[in-house]
């Protein structure tokens, strides 16, 4: 191959037995054993064991006694069977070893922050010393599933007719549900370039511009909290389709999903992938992201309970119930309780159904036996209730659905579940202006015969999105779009923008949906979060190479750091510092 190497590390197998070759690579381990000197070079392919004999190599034996963890070594020599007994079966040389008749230290290390093989070094350590932490099996197991994913999803998306389209990281300020990072521009002192959320707008244009199929795997950017799924950077499936409907995006992203599975050798999730209303995945499971891989659905016992006995179930807006498959003790029942309140339940009733039959509970006597009836369960299990508006009923029950699957252990690990969530409402409730805003983003398409809705009862307006859940995790969401510019008004006008301000911030999308917009629609799939649950990894900062800590700090390169005062006045920028009672 070159002066450095003939083969890679994990490359040489029985078959090779009586050549001669090169390896380069690192020292993952030196063991001296009486004058042999063993060593187990390593490079991304796999390990080599190294045998240095003095008498056959005196030179390089003594270069060996030199040789520490993750020296760079170049060794030369011949391959040669191992003796039976110490064939090693957990390597994929474990048949072989390279008797070193010359070997050179390429380039030395100082003593480690930590040692590769370490468990349960710190994370900010890790990522203070990323290039050490990359060498670790578990980083090269990730990253090269991460490309070995990606790839796949590229040849796949060529197949389908799409074309590799690149849009711009300096872009205007638009509202897409988080904060934009913003960029002073030197130029034009007191204006701001922000960096692209998505490449939403853009995409929409190539539709209107006639090139009908676009994909990207595009780097986002959001200024938002982190945490396990979220960094400021991420990267993105991005797709769009023009003359498309709902099921054909659909099509298309299951595609790309089960590509990735067939490239790492894993049975594909079968497809079509079930679909759900959001309605549906509310009311059964409290969530828009349900995860199928246990029972444990939501009961609806509002009708029944309109004129109990019981007030609190009488009065409240919906009264729902979990039927969980264990006869809890009183002291368990009041751990669940604080639980549910700290979600925002006003308490939690129950029902213990015991072996016996019998049901035990403060508030059976306040029921009535066709109550009971409709509320029956198997012996052994318990109904817990909680009682309040319907949508802090989905959510304090979503999440005791999901508490009570860890707690009970309900979860089959083995299965992956996909499944699309569908027809989500249009509008939704800014709590903090007490007016609408858009549940997905404001270009997202109505569902056909909502249209009216708009002005008229925006709270029942369904829209045409639709989101891709793997076992309980959003994977990304899209829509149908709007393509027609007085529809996009109507849209804007219902969010609160007059058209004026429509027109400053979006005016070149509605200028261009008046000069022949095909319908059109898309998806964008988040790859890092995707990755992530391929490699079985709880967090993403794990399938990506350089990554920042929750803080948004990154301890490799000091990032983000201050820049020196005349560079901010020659961007006409002003630092203002906080005082300590506006900072907390």
């Amino acid at each position: 191959m070159s002066q450095w190497r003939d083969l890679m590390c994990g490359a040489p197998r029985a078959t090779d037995v009586g050549k001669v070759v090169t390896l380069s690579g690192w020292a993952a381990r030196r063991r001296d054993h009486g004058g042999l000197v063993f060593v187990d070079l390593r490079d991304r392919s796999g390990v080599m064991q190294l045998v240095v004999n003095p008498e056959r190599a005196p030179v390089a034996a003594e270069s060996a006694k030199e040789v520490r963890n993750e020296f760079v070594l170049r060794a030369r020599g011949e391959v040669v069977a191992r003796s039976p007994e110490t064939v090693n079966a957990k390597m994929d040389t474990g048949e072989v070893e390279l008797q070193v008749d010359e070997l050179e230290i390429v380039s030395r290390s100082t003593p480690l922050p930590f040692q590769l093989d370490d468990e349960g070094v710190d994370e900010t350590l890790r990522l203070r010393y990323r290039w050490l932490d990359l060498r670790t099996e578990r980083m090269q197991r990730n990253l090269e599933l991460s490309a070995t994913a990606v790839a796949a999803i590229r040849r796949r998306m060529e197949e389908l007719g799409f074309m590799d389209m690149w849009t711009p990281s300096l872009t205007r300020a638009t509202p897409e549900g988080a904060r934009d990072f913003l960029v002073p521009v030197r130029l034009q002192p007191g204006t701001f370039f922000a960096l692209p959320q998505s490449p939403q707008l853009f995409k929409q244009l190539f539709m209107i511009s006639g090139f009908e199929r676009y994909y990207q795997i595009a780097t986002c950017f959001r200024d938002e909290d982190l945490r396990a799924d979220r960094q400021f950077e991420f990267r993105q499936l991005d797709v769009e389709l023009a003359y498309a409907e709902r099921e054909e995006v659909l099509h298309v992203l299951e595609e790309a999903v089960r590509s990735a599975f067939d490239a790492l050798g894993r049975v594909s999730p079968p497809a079509p992938f079930p679909r759900i209303s959001w309605h549906e995945a509310m009311s059964r499971f409290g969530s828009d992201k349900p995860d199928l891989r246990f029972g444990l659905e939501i009961r609806d016992a509002t009708e029944v309970t309109r004129g109990s006995e019981f007030g609190v179930f009488a009065r409240a807006g919906a009264v729902r119930y979990l039927v969980a498959p264990r006869a809890f003790s009183r002291a368990e029942l009041d751990r669940l309780e604080s639980v549910a309140k700290e979600w925002g339940a006003k308490g939690l009733a129950y029902l213990i159904y015991g072996e016996d039959g019998e049901v035990r509970s403060p508030i059976a006597k306040f029921l009535s036996e066709t109550e009971l009836a409709a509320f029956g369960a198997e012996p052994g299990s318990t109904a817990l209730f909680v009682a309040d508006e319907p949508r802090a009923v989905a959510r304090i029950l979503g999440l005791l659905r999901l508490h009570l699957a860890r707690e009970l252990e309900l979860v089959d690990e083995t299965r992956a579940e996909f499944l699309w969530v569908v027809d989500f409402p249009l509008f939704e409730l800014d709590e903090e202006t007490g007016g609408w805003t858009f549940s997905h983003h404001p270009f997202t398409g109505i569902a056909p015969g909502h249209e009216e809705l708009v002005e008229s009862d925006p709270e029942a307006a369904l829209s045409q999105a639709y989101d891709l859940v793997w076992n309980g995790w959003e994977l990304g969401s899209g829509s149908i779009r709007i393509h027609q510019q007085d529809v996009q008004r109507r849209v804007f006008r219902a969010l609160g923008l007059s058209d004026e301000e429509a027109r400053d911030k979006f005016g070149f999308l509605l200028e261009a949906l008046q000069m022949g917009a095909p319908p059109h629609g898309g998806f964008a799939l988040g790859l890092d979060r995707f990755i992530a649950l391929l490699a079985g990894e709880p967090n993403i900062r794990e399938v990506i190479a350089f990554p920042k800590v929750s803080s948004g700090a990154d301890p490799l390169t000091g990032a983000p750091s201050g820049v020196p005062e005349e560079q901010l006045q020659e961007l006409g920028i002003r630092v203002i510092e906080q005082s300590t009672e506006s900072q907390s």
